[in-house]
């Protein structure tokens, strides 16, 4: 079982030659630290694994298999933010660990992790500690010589790295003396990155081709680029099972999704179509669990509501085992479609795409006119679709009706946004008009769905010869809810509507 740590540190090195023989000033006094306690000096030996182009260094990520120290073993750094990584550990063996490999297949796919570099470091360890002998960080100097086939480099790096719960601004305080004494704050983010550098070997530039800058297609592909980027970062926290990763690379699948629609003047959609249904299995198959997630919180939030006297039978233990057994089942979906032969491909294609893109004409135009007609096209489509919608009686086909003008909401927002950088305030408030229409109707689709789902636990309750009537108080809310938001989508299409917000576009 791997194990997992946040990492927040911050790395330094000498500015002169005068101030390396000086070494670490004491720290004693700076902000909380009171003691600085040796701890000795120990020999590590690392050697990072990537494929021969080095995609997890372009990435920011790190793997290395490492001896010596305390924690020797395998360990996988994964960037957060500047400064803070998650360190996932596995335990010592010969070849790379299946759950470490788990986590950067959608980084590597097929190519294959190979050694790239050693590091062999000297490492003096002090704790700094407080008042009350408690540890608030451990301070590292490091005598490193990295060796890549027949180059070598050495240098000398300090490195902070604070201990749980310990607040950030400590190391503010500890780079303020180390400037002092001659210390700055390193260039590099990681030793690997530095020695890449040092041993000539940066990670290659991924392609940027679209087309000169200001035009459209150089727009486009930034965006579109930005959104694969994401879906590929979210495959790691997906697998590991952190807050709204689902629900963030089911974001950035269908946005690129979308963006190849609307932008379908820009790429051509005969390269394009063919990825954008298979990112529309990838977000259909990972909402399988997000899905439950949020039902399972909607129905606890209203049986949360409702008077004891109307929670009638062994109500929250039948939703509790219902969700078990379906977020299970859920849970391995999602995992075996991350794992699947189809999943890479897919990534495989949309790099291909996006490093070569299939440009068209209006790529080389200028973008304002050519992403404001994007927009107006999708504000277009969602205008018929709430009119299609408003004019059926209630009832399934009206509920489907309304469930597609959502999907339609959600493609405006989503054009307005990525036309925001161009366009400025004008997409922006029809990116707003949008959720506001988007997020209405996600709630009346949420009802719908909650409302098969209650029918289906009473059924359940029933057949267990229990009291169905809680169900039933549920399911009647749930019908209410949605007729409220039907009476309201008027009103709000109104404000959506309003000509005023597309002029400015026109």
């Amino acid at each position: 079982m791997a194990d997992t740590k946040r990492e927040i540190e911050r790395k330094f090195e000498f500015s002169k030659a005068k101030s390396a023989r000086r070494g670490v000033p004491d720290l004693t006094g700076t902000a909380a630290i009171a003691a600085v306690s040796d701890q000795g000096t120990v020999d590590l030996d690392a050697v990072y694994y990537d494929t021969p182009d080095r995609r997890l260094a372009a990435d920011g990520l790190t793997l290395r298999r490492r001896t010596g120290g305390a924690d020797e073993g395998w360990h996988l750094k994964l960037p957060v933010s500047p400064g803070v990584r998650d360190e996932i550990g596995a335990a010592l063996s010969d070849t790379v660990p299946p759950s470490l490999a788990a986590l950067v297949r959608s980084r590597v796919r097929g190519a294959g992790l190979q050694p790239q570099v050693r590091l062999l470091s000297s490492r003096k360890v002090s704790h700094l500690l407080d008042a009350g002998g408690a540890l608030l960080a451990e301070l590292s100097t490091d005598a490193v010589v990295a060796e890549r086939g027949e180059r070598t480099a050495a240098w000398t790096e300090v490195e902070v790295e604070l201990a749980d719960g310990v607040d950030p601004e400590l190391l503010d305080a500890v780079e303020k003396t180390f400037r002092k004494a001659g210390l700055r704050v390193s260039d590099a983010p990681s030793k690997l990155a530095r020695a890449l550098a040092e041993t000539a070997g940066e990670p290659p530039a991924r392609p940027e081709s679209g087309g000169p800058e200001g035009t459209t297609g150089a727009h486009v592909l930034a965006y579109l680029r930005e959104q694969r980027d994401a879906l590929v970062a979210q495959d790691p926290a997906v697998r590991r099972g952190l807050p709204d990763s689902v629900h963030q690379m089911r974001v950035a699948s269908r946005r690129i999704r979308s963006a190849f629609k609307t932008y379908r003047k820009v790429i051509d959609r005969a390269a394009t179509d063919p990825i954008g249904e298979e990112l529309r299995w990838l977000a259909a198959e990972l909402g399988v669990d997000r899905d439950q997630e949020v039902l399972l919180e909607r129905i606890q939030n209203h049986l949360g509501e409702l008077p004891r006297t109307l929670v009638i039978g062994p109500v929250r233990s039948r939703l509790r085992v219902w969700n078990t057994a379906r977020r299970s089942a859920s849970r391995r979906r999602a995992l075996a479609v991350l794992d699947s032969a189809r999943y890479v491909a897919l990534l495989d294609s949309l790099d291909a795409v996006l490093d070569a893109p299939p440009l068209k004409k209006a790529a080389a135009r200028p973008p304002e006119e050519v992403l404001s007609k994007a927009v107006l096209r999708d504000y277009g489509r969602l205008a018929d679709r709430v009119a299609a919608a408003l004019s059926l009686d209630e009832g399934h086909e009206r509920d489907l009706a309304l469930h597609d003008a959502r999907k339609a909401a959600k493609r405006l927002r989503y054009a307005a946004e990525s036309a925001e950088p161009v366009l400025g305030k004008q997409a922006k408030h029809l990116a707003k008009a949008g959720k506001s229409v988007q997020t209405l109707l996600g709630d009346h689709q949420d009802s719908v769905v909650a409302r098969e789902a209650l029918r289906g636990l009473a059924v359940q309750a029933a057949g267990a010869g229990e009291s169905a009537f809680t169900w039933g108080v549920l399911y009647a809310r749930e019908e209410a809810l949605a007729e409220r938001r039907e009476r309201e989508l008027p009103d709000i299409w109104a404000e959506a509507s309003d000509p005023a917000l597309r002029s400015p576009l026109e």
